[in-house]
């Protein structure tokens, strides 16, 4: 059974920094590239990292460029996302997929930016 479990989340003001972590698990996590989405309050999920299967390619969208990082390590079947000069916008509740998707989504971790 595919199963991904995100963590780390949390309160922090703007300017500060959190290291998400996702566990993966029921496939094989390092024959895939993975991807970490955020969804915003009324709003629709979006893409915001993009790591390949050996990691040795990266990949973010322009509102995170410089700021988020992605990793893996495929020995532990896991995926993290240091986010550092986090604003308000960066709120959301995100998530870790597989890419190509396989299983269905996980729980989620809320980050919340706010002074």
């Amino acid at each position: 059974q595919v199963q991904f479990v995100e963590s780390g989340g949390g309160l922090v003001q703007p300017g500060g920094s959190l290291r998400l972590s996702c566990t993966a698990s029921g496939f094989t996590f390092s024959a895939y590239a993975m991807r970490w989405f955020r969804q915003a309050p009324g709003k629709e999920r979006e893409v915001v990292a993009h790591i390949s299967p050996s990691g040795l390619i990266t990949s973010y969208a322009d509102s995170v460029k410089g700021r988020f990082t992605i990793s893996r390590d495929n020995a532990k079947n896991a995926l993290y996302l240091q986010m550092n000069s986090l604003k308000e916008e960066d709120t959301a509740v995100y998530y870790c997929m597989a890419f190509p998707g396989v299983g269905s989504w996980g729980q989620g971790t809320q980050v919340t930016v706010s002074s």
